[in-house]
C-alpha cells in the first residue's frame, strides 16, 4: 500500500482511539487476576500466543495461499484479542473479567511476539526477499504508540477521573465502531479490482482460522476442566483476532495492501461466527439458570 495520509496518519490514529476506548474499561486489578485464574489465564495465553500462529501456519500451507495472502493470515494470527473479544464475551455470557485479563496480557506480550511471527512468515512464504521485513525496534515502538500507550492513557483516565471515563465510554465505543468499519472498507477498497479473487482465495482460510481456533480454545479449556463460562471466554479470546491491528501493521509498517486482505475479510466473517457463539452462550446460560 503506497504511503499516504491513510496509512501514515488515519490508520494509526484510528487504532489508537480504539485502544484508548478499551483502556477506559481496564484497571490495574485486571492484571492481578492471573493470581486468581492462573490456569485459565495460562491456557488462554497458550492458545493466543502459541497455538493460534501454529494453526494459521498450517491453514496457510493447507489452503496453498499465495505468498502475500499467507503472510497476511500470519499477521492476523499474531494480533490476538482486542476490544471486540471483550464485547463478544460479555454478550455471550462468558467471564468478562477473564476476557479483559487475557486481552490485557496478550496486548503486552504481542509487542515482542509480532515481529518474530511476521518476519518468520515473510522469510518462509516469500524467501526471495520481495517483501520488506518488520523492523523489530520499529515495530515495538509502533505497537507501543498505537496500542499500549493509548490503553495506558485510558486506564489513567479511569483511575483518576472515573466519572469522566464513564461519560467517555459510550462515545468512544461508538467512535471505535465507526473507525473499525472505515478501516475494513478502506483496506477492501484499496484492492477492489482483485477483491473477488482474493475473497475466493483468502475467505475460506480466514473462516477456517476463526472456527478452528474457537473450537481449539474451547476444547483446551475443557481439557483442563475450566467451567463453561471460562471455557467460552478462552474460546472467544483464542478465536477472535484483532483485525484492525493486522490491517494497520500490514498497511503502515509493511506498506502492502494485499497483506491487509485476510484481516479485512476475517473482520467481516467473524460477525457471523460471533453471532453463533453469542447464541450458544446465551442458550447455555438459560439452561444453567433453569
Amino acid at each position: 500500500m503506497e504511503s499516504s495520509l491513510l496509512t501514515e496518519l488515519f490508520l494509526p490514529f484510528s487504532l489508537a482511539v480504539i485502544m484508548f476506548g478499551m483502556g477506559l474499561s481496564l484497571r490495574l486489578e485486571d492484571f492481578k487476576r492471573i493470581l486468581i485464574y492462573p490456569l485459565a489465564v495460562g491456557i488462554g495465553l497458550l492458545n493466543q500466543l502459541v497455538l493460534l500462529p501454529l494453526v494459521a501456519f498450517g491453514i496457510a500451507i493447507g489452503f496453498a495461499l499465495p505468498p502475500e495472502l499467507a503472510v497476511g493470515l500470519m499477521i492476523l494470527a499474531a494480533c490476538p484479542g482486542g476490544a471486540t473479544s471483550n464485547l463478544i464475551t460479555h454478550l455471550a455470557k462468558g467471564d468478562a473479567a477473564l476476557s479483559i485479563t487475557l486481552t490485557a496480557f496478550s496486548s503486552l506480550i504481542t509487542v515482542a511476539t509480532i515481529p518474530f511471527v511476521v518476519n518468520y512468515s515473510i522469510a518462509y512464504f516469500i524467501p526471495g526477499g520481495e517483501a520488506q521485513q518488520l523492523s523489530v525496534v520499529g515495530t515495538v515502538v509502533s505497537v507501543l504508540l498505537i496500542t499500549i500507550i493509548p490503553v495506558g492513557l485510558g486506564m489513567l483516565v479511569l483511575e483518576k477521573a472515573p466519572a469522566r471515563a464513564a461519560n467517555w465510554d459510550g462515545p468512544f465505543r461508538k467512535l471505535s465502531a465507526v473507525f473499525f468499519i472505515v478501516i475494513i472498507v478502506a483496506a477492501i477498497a484499496k484492492e477492489r479490482a482483485n477483491l473477488v479473487e482474493y475473497f475466493v482465495e483468502a475467505g475460506p482460510a480466514a473462516l477456517s482460522l476463526n472456527v478452528a481456533t474457537l473450537m481449539l480454545g474451547f476444547l483446551m479449556a475443557k481439557l483442563v476442566r475450566l467451567d463453561f463460562r471460562q471455557g467460552m471466554t478462552v474460546a472467544i479470546e483464542s478465536g477472535i483476532q484483532n483485525g484492525t491491528l493486522g490491517i494497520t501493521l500490514a498497511a503502515t509498517l509493511l506498506m502492502n495492501s494485499v497483506m491487509t486482505i485476510p484481516s479485512a475479510i476475517y473482520s467481516l466473517l467473524m460477525f457471523a461466527t460471533a453471532a453463533a457463539v453469542i447464541f450458544v452462550g446465551n442458550s447455555m446460560a438459560k439452561k444453567e439458570s433453569a
